[in-house]
């Protein structure tokens, strides 16, 4: 959880393929709004020109394989550049930051999924952002059977989604051994309930989590 060293509040959404970040994102900005909470809602990797450049190469098929650590420093790169140029301005402006993933991704993905060292991972985040984490993390969880289910009637993949469900079973267990690690960061909504479901968990933990932001 953050160290406040902020006025604004960051929170991100994390979740597997197919979890419902896009759909759920779309809901939290409508309350946002609703509630006369400003915000900046932006996402990971990308959220600048340069970055959404190193977006493009994380997720393009391509004949050259991308080397695991390759792949890790890129999102890294795009991460300073966010926070540099988005993130941190808008906290420092004491705003809402809504960010579609963040480091807890890094750790799942890249640290679960391709088995990279989380100590090399934990160095980067560091160097990155220093002591700035998340003052809420949303983690849309369900099985991996389920999202990928609904991934695959989208058509064409991108890299990432192209993975082994063995590779997407390791980063649910990455993300919620994360969620036990950071208890008061986290908040895992049951993704695979109805969408009126998952939007009523995700309207009770903003109402408890950001009333103060939205003057109630």
């Amino acid at each position: 959880m953050s160290d406040r060293q902020y006025p604004g509040f960051f929170m991100t959404v994390e979740g597997g393929e197919g979890a419902g970040k896009t759909t759920n994102i779309a809901y939290i900005k409508e309350w946002l709004t609703t509630h006369n909470v400003e915000f900046v809602h932006t996402r990971e990797p990308g959220g600048t020109p340069l970055a959404e450049n190193i977006r493009e190469l994380l997720l393009a098929k391509t004949d050259e394989a991308i080397a695991e650590k390759a792949e890790l420093l890129l999102v890294f790169a795009a991460r300073a550049q966010h926070l540099d140029q988005v993130i941190i301005p808008a906290l420092q402006a004491g705003k809402v930051v809504l960010c579609d993933r963040f480091t807890d991704a890094t750790y799942a993905y890249q640290g679960a999924g391709r088995g990279l060292n989380k100590t090399d991972i934990a160095t980067l985040e560091g160097l990155v952002q220093g002591s700035l984490r998340p003052d809420l993390t949303l983690l849309l969880d369900l099985p991996v059977a389920a999202g990928m289910a609904r991934v695959n009637q989208r058509g064409d993949l991108d890299r990432f989604e192209q993975e082994a469900m063995t590779f997407f079973e390791r980063v649910r267990e990455g993300y919620l051994e994360r969620a036990a690690m950071f208890e008061n960061q986290y908040a895992i909504v049951d993704a695979s309930q109805s969408l009126e479901g998952v939007q009523a968990d995700i309207g009770v933990i903003l109402q408890n989590r950001l009333s103060a932001y939205a003057g109630e």
